[in-house]
């Protein structure tokens, strides 16, 4: 006798198929929401809602001992639905999938977008800390919205955050495009400037795509960019061979947040963006200057993932959520208090990473890292640069301590 299955059948917008009208006659129970459930009402099946999930599963796995049981859901269920969570459950040797075209396919088709170099992002169900740094990281972006995360929502963030970083021709340029209903009698098709879509009232059953233009250096090597393709001040700009030191005592996270405090032209956040563009990093210095600098080489290189916050450090960090890595690359005086706070705040397996120029800094942070319960580990970094076959003289630039401070 053959073994019940779970059927796992993505209703499209055209409806059900022929083929999987004929798997699910075949089931003695089908689990979906009050839309999909509606289309197998005259089915002998009993019927089950699929929220809350929990119960659901409980019901799927004892039906499944006495004959097959059919799953609905939306598009592709192996695509950022249900399908993953189905196989963790049941094991893929007990489960069909008969898919239907995604809501990401569909949703391009309408709109005459190719989707093969789309970024996908799920917010179902999820806080996002800085939506811009998950919107606006790629060219092409296309995104699961709900209810608190909705289009309209979204579109202000993004502005506001282009007003931040005060660049007004992505601002202009980008795109946003709603499908809402797809499939259904009330499917309605928007597209328009963040500035309209923030105006707009969508139905809650939705997708969204933005599309941005291409940053004008965003091409250039993810890592090993020179001082002087980065915008900064008065020679006050961590020098490449340093800044290399720098981010591998860091050992960035792919996710999470990145406080770089004394930012100054903002090349270690610049970079870090770069590698990890899931990593939220908080850009922090006084100066205004060098705060025009960080946004000046965030618009340049397509670093939307970096927030620049003006202020002093010590000031500043209580309004920033909890680091997992943090940078001090100047302190203004105050190094055993942003010590102090950044210890404190970071979790188990952060790191605080502390560059020191002159004496009183590489005599004062490792005590102080040290008295908050970090492990410390001192590496001392002496630059010498000359070229060949010219034979000029060799340039030493001044020596830095980098100090590193893990839990």
């Amino acid at each position: 006798m053959q073994r019940p299955e779970l059927i796992l059948i993505g209703v499209g917008c055209r409806g059900l198929t022929e083929e999987q009208i004929g798997m699910l006659a075949r089931c003695r129970l089908i689990v979906g929401d009050r839309r999909h459930l509606a289309l197998v009402e005259k089915m002998a099946a009993e019927k089950w809602a699929i929220s809350p999930l929990a119960p659901a599963l409980q019901t799927i796995r004892l039906e499944l001992t006495n004959g097959d049981v059919g799953v609905l859901a939306s598009g592709d269920p192996l695509f950022f639905g249900i399908g993953r969570r189905l196989l963790k459950e049941f094991g893929a040797d007990r489960l069909v999938v008969l898919p239907a075209l995604s809501t990401m396919q569909e949703a391009c088709a309408r709109f005459h977008l190719s989707w093969d170099d789309m970024k996908m992002v799920s917010l179902h169900g999820r806080k996002t800390l800085h939506g811009p740094g998950l919107l606006l990281g790629r060219e092409k972006t296309f995104v699961f919205t709900d209810r608190h995360n909705t289009p309209a929502c979204l579109a202000r963030q993004l502005a506001d955050y282009l007003e931040l970083i005060e660049d007004q021709p992505l601002l202009a340029g980008c795109r946003v495009y709603v499908a809402e209903n797809l499939g259904s009698a009330e499917e309605r098709l928007f597209s328009g400037t963040l500035a309209e879509a923030a105006e707009q009232n969508f139905a809650e059953l939705n997708v969204l795509i933005v599309t941005r233009p291409r940053a004008t250096d965003e091409n250039l090597p993810l890592f090993g960019l020179f001082e002087t393709e980065i915008a900064h001040s008065r020679g006050l700009i961590t020098k490449d061979e340093v800044r290399a030191v720098t981010l591998h005592a860091l050992r960035l996270p792919s996710t999470g947040v990145f406080w770089d405090l004394g930012a100054g032209s903002g090349s270690i956040s610049l970079t870090a963006a770069r590698l990890q563009p899931d990593l939220t990093i908080f850009a922090v210095d006084q100066h205004p200057e060098a705060i025009a600098n960080v946004k000046r080489n965030i618009r340049r290189f397509g670093c939307y993932n970096i927030i620049p916050v003006q202020g002093e450090a010590s000031e500043v960090v209580s309004t920033l959520p909890d680091p997992d890595r943090v940078f001090i690359g100047g302190s203004g005086g105050k190094l055993a208090e942003i010590i102090g706070q950044a210890a404190r705040r970071l979790p188990l397996r952060g790191r605080l990473v502390v560059n020191g120029v002159i004496p009183k800094t590489v005599a004062e942070a490792p005590p102080c890292m040290a008295e908050h319960g970090l492990k410390v580990g001192l590496t001392k970094v002496q630059i010498e640069r000359t070229t060949f076959p010219e034979n000029e003289p060799a340039k030493v630039l001044n020596p830095i301590t980098v100090m590193t401070g893990s839990k």
